[in-house]
């Protein structure tokens, strides 16, 4: 089997060169195309997803040689999480290359958060299969790049931070609001406000509602550490 030009260039953006081009194939098709001959990726996102989880516990231990469980867990939870995965598959335009139903192409299933974190962790096990656990794991830190060292401010989350904030001041806890939602169906855009008892507030957008909440909670919470000193 000979790969296409944009499944050549795509290999080429990952930096990884199949001697097996059959694991690219499965591993950017999604279920809904998939056939008896036309196997999917499903299989290849349980394989990838462990082995994105070695790669990075790997990598955190080595980073932070007296970092306790407790502080890694949270560290590791952000480097793995579908958001991760899809936000690294968005950089190396993976979801222009996925192969998809009608159906799920025309709900714009090139952009879906789940189904391109989905198809990275397939594209792992792709490079694992193909060349074993060092090309998969180079292939890894690779792409995810500073995320590693700078994933403490990732690891924190923000909604049970500023929920912490407040009750360490006496306050209830934040109240959430979705304020709006643009754009199609298939692309929505969330704006959600997160309000303290003591009423300052900050607003945020993001693709998904819990995003949304997740970056209004970060950004209220940074302004009140900064004017609380």
């Amino acid at each position: 089997m000979r790969l296409s030009a944009d499944l050549l260039a795509f290999a080429a953006r990952i930096g990884h060169d199949f001697a097996r081009p059959e694991l690219l194939v499965r591993a950017v098709t999604h279920a809904s195309l998939s056939s008896p001959s036309r196997p999917d990726n499903q299989r290849l996102e349980f394989l990838g997803d462990r082995v994105l989880g070695l790669v990075m516990a790997e990598a955190l231990l080595a980073a932070d040689m007296t970092a306790s469980e407790g502080q890694l867990a949270p560290r590791f939870n952000a480097l793995v999480r579908k958001e991760a995965c899809a936000d690294v598959a968005r950089e190396v335009a993976l979801g222009e290359i996925l192969k998809l139903g009608r159906s799920e192409m025309m709900s714009g299933g090139r952009r879906k958060e789940a189904l391109l974190g989905d198809a990275m962790e397939a594209v792992i096990a792709a490079v694992y299969l193909d060349g074993g656990f060092d090309a998969a794991r180079d292939m890894v830190l690779r792409l995810w790049g500073n995320r590693v060292s700078g994933v403490e401010a990732d690891a924190r989350d923000a909604k049970t931070a500023l929920q912490e904030w407040a009750q360490a001041r006496g306050q209830t806890p934040p109240a959430y609001a979705e304020l709006g939602r643009d754009g199609p169906d298939h692309a929505p855009v969330f704006t959600v406000e997160a309000r303290l008892a003591s009423g300052e507030a900050e607003a945020a957008q993001a693709g998904s509602k819990r995003q949304a909440e997740q970056a209004a909670a970060r950004a209220l919470l940074d302004r009140m550490e900064k004017s609380n000193g």
